[in-house]
């Protein structure tokens, strides 16, 4: 499935990081970054999970929510969490589900053996539920700021 600007993000049902579960539509009203990131405490995606976590104040006053998925689980996530003080919520796509509907799932490529994994991507929903903006093949440095700028 292929998601563009514009359409409603598609809602579905994860457990957080405490194994709580989490709907994105129960964020229905507040802006939302959704980002998909391959593994926890892997060099890239700490990278990212710390710039969000860096400027997560401007984020807050903004009323904006932050939600990370991996395939990682929620053990996993918490373990992740606490590491590296991170202020917001992970959800675990075990299955990777949730990759899929968002078409985040698919071949990689590293020192020549394919695989597949996410698709490191993040979507800006509006309060509404529909998508604003789409990052795709995300460089995890100085991606928070990307972000911020297409929230304003």
């Amino acid at each position: 499935m292929t998601i563009a600007k514009n359409e409603m993000a598609p809602d579905f049902e994860l457990e957080d990081e405490n194994g709580d579960s989490r709907k994105l539509s129960d964020f229905l009203g507040k802006p939302v970054v959704l980002y998909f990131y391959p593994k926890d405490d892997t060099p890239g995606c700490t990278t990212e999970a710390c710039e969000f976590r860096d400027d997560y104040s401007v984020y807050e006053s903004a009323g904006v929510i932050i939600i990370g998925i991996s395939p990682d689980t929620s053990k996993s996530h918490q373990k992740f969490k606490k590491k590296y003080n991170l202020p917001f919520t992970i959800l675990a796509d075990v299955d990777h589900a949730v990759c899929e509907l968002y078409g985040v799932w698919g071949e990689k490529n590293m020192y020549g053996k394919k695989y597949y994994g996410v698709l490191r991507t993040t979507f800006v929903i509006d309060q509404n539920g529909k998508i604003k903006e789409i990052f795709e093949k995300v460089t995890p440095k100085g991606h928070s700021t990307q972000v911020l700028s297409a929230l304003k």
